[in-house]
């Protein structure tokens, strides 16, 4: 079982790149695949990622209800988690969500394609 304070598997990376490159489906398949028989924090951990990563790949497919649901979800999860967790911004992710779904109630399903790009969240590193 891996935790928060291990050093991140090769994975998480590329899941971080395909992430913020926009391959939000794919990064969801990366982190499912460190996600299965992983248990606690960690698993609270990829889970709120990949999550965060679906809501953004519904967004931009049209999905309102389900963009709003999984960005409040993925981040109800990444808030059991450390707020730094293998080297990622926990806290800053979080924000990030919360902002983007914010943003994206208020513009309603009708808008949603005028959100901020800036509102689109980011996986930051922090180094050690």
């Amino acid at each position: 079982m891996r935790n928060c304070n291990e050093t991140p598997p090769q994975e998480l990376f590329r899941a971080i790149r395909q992430f913020n490159g926009g391959d939000w489906f794919e990064c969801h398949e990366t982190l499912e695949d460190l996600w299965v028989g992983e248990q606690g924090e960690i698993r609270d951990f990829y889970q709120g990622i990949l999550q965060i990563a679906v809501a953004l790949h519904h967004r931009r497919n049209g999905n309102f209800g389900g963009a709003l649901r999984l960005l409040e979800s993925g981040a109800s999860y990444l808030r059991r988690v450390n707020m730094v967790c293998q080297g990622v911004d926990v806290a800053g992710l979080i924000e990030a969500a919360d902002r983007m779904r914010e943003g994206l109630a208020a513009l309603g399903p009708e808008n949603m394609a005028d959100l901020d790009p800036s509102l689109i969240p980011r996986l930051r590193v922090i180094p050690p």
